[in-house]
């Protein structure tokens, strides 16, 4: 998947019908098609670059589909990994044989909104978009899951997905993401969204937490109130040297709320003094949205270890 599925480099001239569609159907062929014309648009589900395209802001000149490449479609095991190809549907993750291998990322692909928004959605468009509210997000965060760029010549590179949606790694011209590396860790993660009503919808406030037992550890995302998802590294750390890792991973119950008051005050900080030094208070929206926060890290570590 190309960056923002294709997004990224497009001009902003008068809106044109797209002039040209190539289906590649391997990987390499997807690569070389995007080097052959610089100015196309790499698209598999294309519900995000398709609301842009209706709405007027995009008109590509030409796409290359990905909905051909049978080898992005499915997943293997690599090395205590599983390797996730791009194009992955948000339906398929979200069935029973994929959630017994990640749970957290199962659980955001069916919160990803409506049927006909899960089965053409992917995971590769999903990182690509790289939208504040993507559902995949958090969780590939707080997983450490790293990607697997496919470039031309059948080069392959890897990167953090964290890196690339700080914009601390971008993909290169003619590049597309290809795989998803996510370790199996085989133990609890959950992953949690408010939405502000009931049913499918798009996050005010998302949560991922998972555990690692082998390390000790909790890793924790939140998403959506920040352009890109963001870790509490230090409330992960304290947390983690709360857990009675030897006796049924037992923690303290009024730990659980001050976990989540360190989550939420980590990512929504209090606003600076005012120049006389006097205390500054949060706006009652964004106080809501940190008690929103506050709830759902501690529900989340709460399930993880129940």
């Amino acid at each position: 998947m190309g960056q923002r599925e294709g997004a990224a480099g497009l001009t902003t001239h008068a809106p044109q019908a797209a002039q040209a569609v190539t289906l590649p159907a391997s990987l390499d062929e997807a690569v070389a098609a995007l080097a052959a014309m610089p100015a196309a648009v790499p698209v598999a589900g294309g519900t995000d670059l398709m609301a842009s395209v209706n709405s007027g802001q995009l008109r590509p000149a030409a796409l290359v589909g990905l909905g051909r490449i049978s080898e992005i479609r499915g997943w293997q095991y690599q090395d205590g990994h599983a390797l996730l190809g791009a194009g992955l549907t948000h339906a398929r993750m979200g069935r029973p044989d994929f959630a017994a291998l990640i749970p957290a990322l199962a659980a955001a692909a069916r919160a990803a909104g409506p049927p006909q928004i899960r089965n053409a959605g992917t995971l590769g468009g999903n990182i690509a978009s790289a939208s504040p509210t993507g559902d995949a997000l958090p969780v590939l965060a707080a997983l450490e899951a790293t990607l697997i760029i496919a470039g031309p010549g059948g080069a392959r590179r890897e990167i953090p997905v964290s890196h690339l949606l700080a914009g601390m790694e971008m993909l290169r011209g003619g590049e597309l993401i290809g795989y998803v590396r996510v370790p199996l860790l085989h133990a609890p993660q959950v992953f949690l969204k408010a939405t502000g009503r009931t049913g499918p919808g798009r996050a005010i406030a998302s949560v991922a937490l998972v555990l690692d037992p082998a390390r000790r550890g909790v890793r924790c995302a939140v998403g959506a109130i920040a352009p890109m998802p963001l870790r509490p590294l230090d409330a992960e750390q304290w947390v983690a040297s709360l857990i009675d890792w030897d006796n049924n991973r037992a923690i303290v119950p009024e730990a659980l709320n001050a976990f989540g008051e360190y989550v939420a005050a980590a990512c929504i900080p209090d606003p600076a003094p005012a120049e006389d030094g006097s205390a500054q208070q949060l706006p009652p929206a964004v106080l809501h949205l940190r008690r929103t926060v506050a709830a759902l890290a501690r529900r989340a570590l709460g399930r993880a270890l129940s």
